[in-house]
């Protein structure tokens, strides 16, 4: 059966530098995804290719 459904989002304030958010708005506007879903998608990435084996606390 066909069932729809609804992500849950929550809204978070981020402080970014400027020259990241303009890079970051250039990439999302030239593959035509929201910023947002860019953000999401990199965010994802990153916790998903962490390196667990790093015991550095940097």
């Amino acid at each position: 059966m066909f069932k729809v459904k609804k992500p849950e989002y929550i809204n978070k304030t981020f402080r970014l530098p400027k020259e990241l958010v303009k890079n970051l708005e250039y990439l999302a506007q030239n593959k035509q995804v929201s910023l947002n879903n860019l953000i999401i998608q990199c965010c994802e990435y990153a916790l998903e290719n962490i390196d667990k084996n790093d015991n550095s606390e940097n």
